[in-house]
């Protein structure tokens, strides 16, 4: 491939093979650090919040990580980033969507993978705190569909740079490859955490949806008809996708930008990578053959684990 499109240098452990040990590992083994995040909530023009859990030297370069769904800043990659991003002297700003931050957010709404309405929100806040600040972003999975999607439907420069990590381009054919095979593993304990969600939260407000069929709701198509898109505005679920989907969005990136993918991801389809012929010059893609779904799991041996992606974040945020 040429520069844009090149093979990613991540060589996967001899043993943590495989598409499912290397999404699972750091999840169920890896010993991530425990940053001890300074938190601050900011009030929305709505009258709802988000929170966004700081760690880092202050007053250094930035950047904003949104994490992935169901996500928060407890989750392992983003506490390993925000520990790397330490150590190299740049400040993270963890940005919680709605709701994920441990408390229930105060409106019937919640998050999708298409809204980017907070995301300007808290970047005109930063902006105005510190408009010479350097500020760059991250965002895995859901959470880099929500920032490539501003990034282009926007055509924005205020980043410096971006970074987005195993990002489902086209929602609908994500959901799809997540119900077959042992991708169904996946959907079915997101769906599940996503289902007690929606019951923590309307046991302490009304509900403007019918929620009858929730048990029910197995699968993300079945979750987002039922839930997500009457809940935000969208005549259905495929309205939804169709709408939300980035990989529509990445012609409209001026920022430089980096995507990371890898070709065994469990959350995509074979046809999930974008064609680098038509991306922009100012878009990287990296593919690695291994990595499965915000993996990337290196090193000699399970005692030592290295975890590539984030050093490979970093290295490109503060180049």
């Amino acid at each position: 491939m040429n520069k844009r499109g090149v093979t990613a240098a991540f060589v996967p452990a001899w043993w943590c093979r495989g598409p499912h040990c290397q999404t699972l590992w750091p999840y169920l083994f890896r010993y991530a650090p425990r940053p001890q995040y300074r938190r601050e909530r900011v009030e929305l023009g709505d009258r709802d919040f988000i929170d966004i859990d700081w760690h880092g030297p202050r007053g250094h370069d930035l950047i904003l990580v949104f994490h992935g769904l169901e996500g928060s800043s407890q989750s392992p990659y983003v506490r390993g980033l925000c520990r790397t991003a330490a150590t190299h002297g740049v400040e993270c700003a963890v940005i919680h969507f709605r709701g994920c931050s441990g408390e229930p957010n105060r409106l019937a709404r919640s998050y999708h993978a298409g809204d980017t309405g907070d995301l300007e929100s808290v970047l005109d806040r930063l902006e105005q705190r510190n408009p010479r600040r350097k500020i760059s972003a991250v965002g895995y999975s859901l959470g880099g569909n929500v920032l490539l999607k501003w990034l282009g439907e926007t055509g924005s420069r205020r980043l410096a740079r971006a970074v987005a990590v195993s990002v489902p381009y086209s929602l609908a054919d994500s959901a799809r490859r997540l119900e077959h095979g042992a991708s169904r593993l996946y959907q079915y304990q997101l769906v599940r955490r996503m289902r007690r969600s929606v019951r923590r939260k309307f046991a302490r407000i009304p509900s403007p949806i019918d929620l009858t069929g929730l048990d029910r709701a197995r699968t993300f198509w079945d979750f987002d008809e039922l839930v997500t898109a009457p809940l935000h505005g969208f005549a259905s679920c495929a309205d939804y996708y169709e709408r939300s989907s980035c990989g529509q969005f990445l012609n409209g990136i001026r920022t430089p930008t980096l995507l990371i993918h890898a070709r065994d991801d469990p959350f995509m389809t074979t046809h999930s990578t974008p064609d680098v012929s038509v991306l922009p010059a100012n878009i990287t893609l990296e593919v690695s053959n291994s990595g499965g779904h915000t993996g990337f799991v290196a090193g000699r041996t399970p005692w030592q684990p290295q975890y590539w992606l984030e050093l490979r974040i970093i290295e490109y945020l503060t180049a």
